[in-house]
C-alpha cells in the first residue's frame, strides 16, 4: 500500500463531493461509530528492536491487545518497586491508541522483547530484520526502529529502498556519513521519515522557539546545554571479558555492521551506549532533546568551529564527562552564536541573576544569553522561564502551528502524503551537529580548534579527523 492508498475513509469521502454522498449514506453502525478508523485504512507497521525504547514507540502507535506488566519476563530484572508498577498500571488503564496495525515485530533478544511479543499476538515474529524484510515486504507500509544506535542506518536504508516509511529512534544514526546518506535515500525514495525526538512535537519546545524568535531576550549570542547523562558506564574502562552468548540472543544480528568482537556481559541490553563501537554517548542520548530548540529557534546552520575537552576515555569507552564548544556564524542580521554542551556532571556557570535555591531540571536544561536578558528551559524544550524569574511574564501569544504527538504526526504524514515535523531533512542536521562533539573529543589532544567545512563534510585543518565521519562495516553488512 502506498501513502496515496492510505488516505483515510474520512478524507476520501470529503474528496468525493456532496452530490455523490447524497446517494451513498452509510449507517454509523457500519463505519464503527464516531472516531472509528477501519483497519484497512491504517498502515501496517513493523517494529524492529522492541525490547527497550522501541517497545514504548510501538505502544505509542498502538495499545497492546494483551496487557502484560512490563516488569515480568522482560529480561530487565525483577524490579518490584512502586514506580514500575504504577507506570504499568497507568499504561493498562489509559485510553486505547490505534494509529496503525502492528503487523510484524522483530527483536534479537526473545526474552527482553517477550512482553511486546505477547502484547501483540497477531503480529508476525522475527529475530532477524533481514528475514522480516524478505518475507513481509509486500505487507508492511512502515517501520519503527528502536535498535542500538549502530544498527539504525543499515536497517533504515534497506527498508527505505523498498519504499517503506521510517520512524527511527534518536540519534538518527551513529556517524555523520550515515545521517547524510539516510537523508539522501529518504528524499530519493519519497518516503515519510521521523526521528524519535519527542520534544520536537511538544508544546514546550514550540513555546521556547516562539520566545527565541520573537526576541523575548533580544539577540542571543551564547547558549549552554547540560545533561546529567551518562547514567551508564563510561570513562577509562576496559571492555568486559568475553562470555557465552545467551541462547535467546541472536548476537550476530545485534552486532550488525559493528566490528567483530565477542559478546561481553553487561554490554546488553542498556550499557552499549557508552562504547564507541555501538553508541555515541551522552550527546547521542540527550543531545536531540536539549540541543534541538536552540538549533531550531536560532535557525543555526552548521558550526564553523568545534573544540572539546573531556575526562579520560579508552579505546573501548567514551569519556564520563565532556565539554564541547560549537561556534556558529552570523545569520542575516543575527549575531554569531557560541553553543556549549556539557555532560557527565560538568555544569555550565550559572548567571549572577540566578536566584539561590532555584532548581534546575535534573535530566537536562538549556540557558540562553541575549542582549536583553536570559532565559532557560528544561529538556525537550519544556517550561521556558526568564532569569531572574518573573511570574507575571506571559510571553508572546502562540503563533507556531501545534502538531500532534510525534507518533500521530508521523502516521498522519503517511496517510496524507506530506512531511512529518521531524523529517530526516531536519533531524539529519541536528544529529550531525551532535555527532561532531565526539569527533572533537577524539581530537582534543591536537590542541587545534577544528574548522568545519559542512558543504564538503570535511575538517579542513586536521585531515586525519575526517576518518571519523564513517567506519568500515563488518563483512556482509552494507548501508
Amino acid at each position: 500500500m502506498t501513502k496515496h492508498r492510505l488516505l483515510s475513509r474520512r478524507k476520501f469521502i470529503g474528496r468525493v463531493g456532496t452530490g455523490a454522498l447524497a446517494f451513498s449514506i452509510v449507517p454509523r453502525s457500519v463505519l464503527g461509530g464516531r472516531g472509528y478508523t477501519a483497519p484497512s485504512d491504517l498502515p501496517n507497521v513493523a517494529g524492529i528492536g522492541i525490547g527497550g525504547r522501541g517497545a514504548s514507540d510501538i505502544r505509542g502507535i498502538c495499545t497492546p491487545e494483551v496487557f502484560v506488566p512490563r516488569n515480568q519476563n522482560s529480561g530487565a530484572g525483577t524490579n518490584q518497586s512502586a514506580r514500575p508498577q504504577a507506570r504499568a498500571q497507568a499504561e493498562a488503564t489509559r485510553a486505547p491508541i490505534k494509529l496503525a496495525n502492528i503487523y510484524a515485530l522483530c527483536d534479537v533478544d526473545s526474552v527482553r522483547a517477550a512482553n511486546t511479543f505477547k502484547g501483540y499476538p497477531k503480529a508476525k515474529m522475527y529475530t532477524d530484520w533481514r528475514e522480516l524484510l524478505q518475507k513481509e515486504n509486500q505487507s508492511i507500509d512502515a517501520v519503527v526502529i528502536g535498535t542500538p544506535d549502530h544498527n539504525h542506518a543499515p536497517i533504515a536504508a534497506a527498508f527505505m529502498r523498498e519504499k517503506k516509511h521510517i520512524y527511527v529512534e534518536k540519534p538518527m544514526a551513529k556517524t555523520i556519513y550515515e545521517c547524510r546518506k539516510l537523508a539522501e535515500i529518504a528524499h530519493e525514495m519519497d518516503v515519510v521519515t521521523q526521528m524519535g525526538n519527542q520534544g520536537h512535537a511538544e508544546p514546550g519546545s514550540l513555546q521556547s522557539v516562539e520566545w527565541i524568535q520573537k526576541g523575548v531576550i533580544g539577540d542571543i549570542h551564547e547558549v549552554y546545554c547540560s545533561t546529567n547523562r551518562p547514567i551508564w558506564p563510561q570513562g577509562n574502562l576496559k571492555r568486559p571479558d568475553p562470555a557465552p552468548v545467551p541462547e535467546t540472543l541472536n548476537y550476530d544480528v545485534w552486532l550488525g555492521p559493528a566490528p567483530e568482537k565477542p559478546y561481553g556481559t553487561g554490554i546488553l541490553p542498556f550499557n552499549w551506549r557508552g562504547l564507541w563501537d555501538y553508541g555515541v554517548g551522552a550527546v547521542g542520548d540527550m543531545g536531540a532533546h536539549i540541543m534541538d530548540v536552540p538549533i531550531w529557534g536560532l535557525e543555526l546552520g552548521m558550526p564553523v568551529r568545534i573544540q572539546a575537552s573531556s575526562t579520560p576515555y579508552s579505546t573501548d569507552y567514551l569519556p564520563e564527562g565532556e565539554w564541547v564548544t560549537y561556534e556558529f556564524a552570523a545569520r542575516a542580521n543575527k549575531p554569531p552564536v557560541k553553543l556549549t554542551w556539557c555532560d557527565g556532571g560538568l555544569r555550565p556557570p550559572l548567571p549572577k541573576e540566578f536566584e539561590p535555591g532555584r532548581s534546575l531540571a535534573s535530566m537536562g536544561y538549556t540557558i540562553y544569553y541575549g542582549d536583553k536578558g536570559i532565559m532557560i528551559h528544561g529538556s525537550h524544550g519544556a517550561a521556558p522561564e526568564l532569569i531572574p524569574a518573573d511570574k507575571d511574564f506571559k510571553g508572546p501569544d502562540p503563533w507556531l502551528p501545534r502538531t500532534k504527538n510525534i507518533y500521530e504526526d508521523w502516521i498522519d504524514a503517511i496517510k496524507d502524503g506530506k512531511k512529518s515535523c521531524n523529517d530526516f531533512s531536519i533531524s539529519s542536521k541536528l544529529t550531525e551537529i551532535m555527532l561532531l562533539a565526539n569527533i572533537a573529543v577524539l581530537n582534543q589532544k591536537s590542541t587545534i580548534v577544528l574548522e568545519y567545512d559542512a558543504a564538503n563534510m570535511k575538517i579542513t585543518n586536521l585531515p586525519e579527523a575526517n576518518n571519523l565521519f564513517q567506519y568500515e562495516y563488518r563483512k556482509g553488512w552494507t548501508l
